[in-house]
């Protein structure tokens, strides 16, 4: 089905389009105000002093004809627009900013034109990629108009023109990119958009300034892929990261262990410092293997201490005040 646009939406023509060659100025206004006054004050006037009433008729209807030719005539363009003036039909020139004045019925102002940088948003939905996938993505055109006569004369309605232009663009685009490169690639996206926008509406009397993407939607099934896919990704990353740690710790206890090698009290005394710091903690438990006591020779140590112990107790009580003495 066929889904009317944002500028559609609005009618046939856009808000922002030139308004009617019959607008009227406040000084238009103003000075049809002071015509029809004099119109009033000259019949009232011609009235009191006795005229007869067909030349009071004429004074006033000629006043009032007056006032109605400057309400058409006098125009006013504002400082950002120019006005495309027509006399009998061909092109006569362009007019503005500020006051000018129209023939009447000779000369018509149809077409106003917008200087200013004008914003464009346009979209395009359920659009396949390079790689089948269907994306919607949402840009937004800036541009202004750089020739009005080319802009009034050479396409019927410029802005809706320029928004058609833009929205196939996309869709020209976007078939010939894969997905990943939409994704990461919005940069060139925006100036392969603008390249082409531009040589289309050149001849119109319109440049584009700039393209910029807002957002792309892809399906929600494909979201959830990629994100499981990435999870994964870093799952693995973080695998082979584990793994080259262990690698590194591995190679570091390999340099130690060649320098307790052949150095039997270094490594004693690391043993040693390794049960120190076991022990350091309240209620700790430290089961050594007996290879390691015997490595370490604690359990001569231990044995030859109990024996000392023993003496002394078997000595006596005269002994063991000799030991403390």
């Amino acid at each position: 089905m066929y889904k009317r646009t944002n500028w559609e939406s609005k009618g046939n023509r856009s808000e922002n389009l030139s308004p009617p060659h019959y607008r009227i100025p406040g000084a238009a206004w103003g000075a049809w105000g002071v015509l029809i006054a004099v119109a009033a004050v000259v019949g009232g006037s011609l009235d009191m002093a006795g005229a007869p009433s067909i030349s009071v008729g004429l004074s006033v209807g000629g006043v009032i004809v007056l006032a109605f030719l400057l309400l058409f005539a006098i125009k006013v363009a504002d400082q950002w627009e120019k006005a495309i003036v027509l006399r009998l039909g061909r092109y006569h020139g362009l007019k503005g900013p500020g006051i000018f004045w129209l023939t009447p019925v000779v000369e018509t102002a149809p077409v106003w034109i917008d200087h200013r940088v004008m914003v464009t948003p346009f979209s395009a939905e359920k659009t396949l990629t390079k790689d089948t996938v269907p994306v919607d993505v949402d840009a937004v055109l800036f541009w202004l108009v750089w020739d009005a006569e080319k802009a009034a004369l050479e396409v019927e309605d410029y802005q809706v023109a320029i928004a058609w232009a833009a929205q196939t663009a996309l869709r020209e685009v976007i078939g010939q990119m894969n997905l990943a490169e939409i994704l990461i690639g919005r940069a060139l996206m925006d100036r392969e958009l603008q390249k082409i926008i531009d040589e289309r509406t050149t001849p119109w009397g319109v440049t584009v300034q700039s393209v910029e993407i807002r957002d792309v939607v892809i399906p929600q099934e494909l979201e959830d892929a990629m994100s499981r896919q990435a999870q994964a990704e870093r799952e693995r990353q973080a695998r082979v990261i584990l793994g080259e740690s262990e690698k590194q710790i591995a190679g570091s206890f390999a340099d130690a262990s060649q320098s307790y090698r052949n150095n039997p009290t270094a490594l004693h005394l690391r043993a040693m410092n390794m049960l120190f710091e076991g022990l350091k903690e309240k209620g700790a438990l430290v089961i050594v293997p007996s290879s390691a006591v015997e490595t370490m020779n604690l359990g001569g140590l231990m044995g030859m201490t109990s024996l000392a112990r023993e003496a002394i107790e078997a000595s006596g009580p005269g002994s063991k005040l000799a030991e403390e003495g």
